[in-house]
């Protein structure tokens, strides 16, 4: 087995605002894995506030590819290493390695009969109300309009007017990213529940949002960077009443896979989304997406360029991946 690491820089179209950091380019690992003549390629963002970065990804990559001859197993794969972006680029890897090898599609071997088209929502970063209001009116038509909260300036729930009225016939979501107060979400769902906002994403800061527990929120609640991998489940589930599923956070598709089946039995609602990434990102998220509710997965949109044989993006539907692309 021989296994190539790269690391990128991918630049945005335009700043990515959030409320933890502001992004001009996305740094990303690439990974290729070849054997017996079949080449398996992914990339992995990893988890930036869980102190990932290039160069941890790639120390972790190569130490457990250098204990192996052939491509390992992913089953050992998830015994053997932690969650996070170095797990996640070696098993999405693997899985385009192991189509490859054996001449079949990834959706055949994740048990899927077919990948149907989905239909990405549109994130809009932090601004100025007017300035989000604007970026609104130039997402693709139909998109879910997926809103970047948590500015710290008090103009939150003026953001989300502000593009309820250019806007007022998209469907909306919130992201806080962790930005919010108990006392401000409290007064913020009194706002946001008229004006038709379906779900709102992490708005406590990890480790605070225990206190959910005895909320009754008249919009869901969607838990991000307090869910990560298969053990969260059962604490989450009394927390929370929907999920959003990330490659780099579950470490790899078989995990998210995994998440995405047991969720669904304890009666959580799915959101898939994703660190941002090139296309080559989106596609294994790709699968996971035919489970869920919502999908987020427009990273490649957000890119000032994409890699080659990308995904097919028209407007707010996003095609199956091609098999020079992955899987």
């Amino acid at each position: 087995m021989e296994f190539v690491i790269r690391t990128e820089s991918w630049a945005l179209r335009e700043p990515f605002v959030i409320a933890r950091e502001t992004m001009l380019a996305l740094p990303l690992v690439h990974l290729a894995i070849s054997h017996a003549g079949f080449t398996g390629q992914a990339e992995a963002a990893g988890v930036d506030y869980r102190g990932e970065t290039p160069d941890s990804m790639t120390a972790e990559i190569q130490s457990y590819l250098n204990q192996h001859d052939t491509p390992p197993s992913r089953t050992d794969l998830l015994r053997d290493m932690p969650a996070g972006g170095a797990r996640n680029a070696i098993d999405c890897a693997l899985w385009d390695w192991e189509a490859k090898s054996l001449g079949v599609g990834v959706a055949s071997l994740a048990g899927f009969d077919d990948l149907k088209p989905l239909d990405t929502a549109y994130t809009l970063s932090i601004g100025a109300p007017h300035d989000m209001a604007k970026s609104a009116l130039r997402a693709p038509k139909g998109a879910l309009l997926k809103i970047k909260l948590g500015g710290k300036d008090g103009l939150d729930l003026d953001r989300v007017a502000a593009i309820r009225g250019a806007a007022p016939d998209r469907r909306l979501v919130v992201d806080v990213n962790q930005g919010w107060t108990r006392e401000y979400l409290q007064q913020a769902i009194l706002v946001l529940a008229p004006l038709g906002i379906e779900l709102i994403e992490q708005p406590l800061p990890v480790g605070e949002d225990g206190w959910l527990s005895h909320f009754s929120s008249p919009i869901p609640l969607c838990a991000d960077e307090s869910f990560d991998t298969l053990e969260d489940l059962t604490h989450i589930a009394s927390l929370y009443s929907f999920i959003n599923i990330k490659l780099d956070k579950s470490g790899g598709l078989t995990e998210a896979l995994a998440i995405a089946k047991l969720a669904r039995e304890k009666g959580l609602g799915l959101f898939i989304g994703s660190m941002l990434g090139t296309s080559l990102g989106m596609a294994p998220a790709f699968l996971v997406g035919q489970l869920c509710d919502y999908v987020d997965l427009d990273g490649a949109l957000l890119l000032a360029e994409d890699r080659f044989s990308p995904m097919l993006y028209r407007g707010a539907n996003i095609g199956p991946p091609g098999a020079s692309l992955w899987g």
